[in-house]
């Protein structure tokens, strides 16, 4: 595939969601620069476009302005075209439980928040004047669990992510001044590692009657970045076979 000219910068590429958003950029001519906490891994089929993945720890500032300045001397000054907020986090507590409001230490909460929450704000303004230079655009991962009660999202990653919808909406408004677009996508039930058999039971809860797929959101992703959606900002879109319905 031939170079499109366009970079993006994805959070969260080690499998799941980020590693197809990342090769369907890949895919589509973007030179694309990724993070995770760890490798990729070494059977991944990557071409030209994707050789930049640098390993980092987006839990704390230090961290996250860390893979900002690595990333800005990989750039060398040239124009960033989008950001991808995917990395995230949704913690069990020692007994296996979802971080709830009566269950495991607050400080549990305080470390979802700074991943699912604050990582995407420090990126998000780290990357602000190489985004403007490339009239770009940013989407955040949020989750259907964000709007609704989910049986098997703990409370602490529900309200992150319902944190991280009010980001982006508040991001979309004061952003637009430089000319970055902001826009967010809620996937419901994806068919990824971190799904559990228990999971299943929600099927039926899906108008579409399936799981989705990693690389259905990645479609959406890549579309929001594009210049065919140049006059969206501010948007969420619900990526869940319609089970946000009921």
């Amino acid at each position: 595939m031939a170079f499109s000219g366009k970079t993006v910068v994805i959070s969260g590429t080690s499998r799941g969601i980020g590693q197809a958003t990342a090769l369907r950029f890949m895919a589509e001519g973007w030179r694309v620069i990724s993070c995770a906490r760890g490798p990729l891994p070494e059977d991944l089929a990557r071409t030209d476009l994707w050789q930049d993945h640098i390993l980092a720890d987006l839990t704390s500032a230090t961290g996250a302005e860390t893979f900002v300045r690595n990333v800005r001397e990989v750039l060398a000054g040239d124009p960033l075209h989008a950001l991808v907020n995917n990395a995230g986090v949704s913690p069990k507590t020692p007994f296996k439980e979802r971080l709830g409001i009566l269950n495991g230490p607050i400080d549990g909460w305080r470390d979802v928040f700074e991943l699912n929450f604050f990582a995407p704000l420090r990126l998000s303004r780290g990357f602000a004047g190489d985004l403007h230079k490339g009239k770009g655009a940013i989407v955040n991962i949020t989750s259907i669990a964000g709007h609704f009660v989910h049986p098997f999202a703990g409370s602490a990653y529900s309200t992150s992510k319902a944190a991280l919808s009010g980001l982006t909406r508040e991001m979309a408004a004061e952003l637009a001044q430089l000319d970055i677009r902001v826009n967010a996508v809620a996937p419901g039930e994806i068919a990824t590692e971190m799904i559990s058999p228990e999971y299943e039971a929600l099927i039926p809860r899906i108008p579409l009657d399936r799981m989705g797929s990693p690389e259905d959101v990645a479609a959406c992703v890549f579309r929001l970045c594009t210049d065919e959606f140049g006059y969206v900002t501010g948007t969420e879109i619900f990526i869940t076979g319609g089970q946000h319905l009921y």
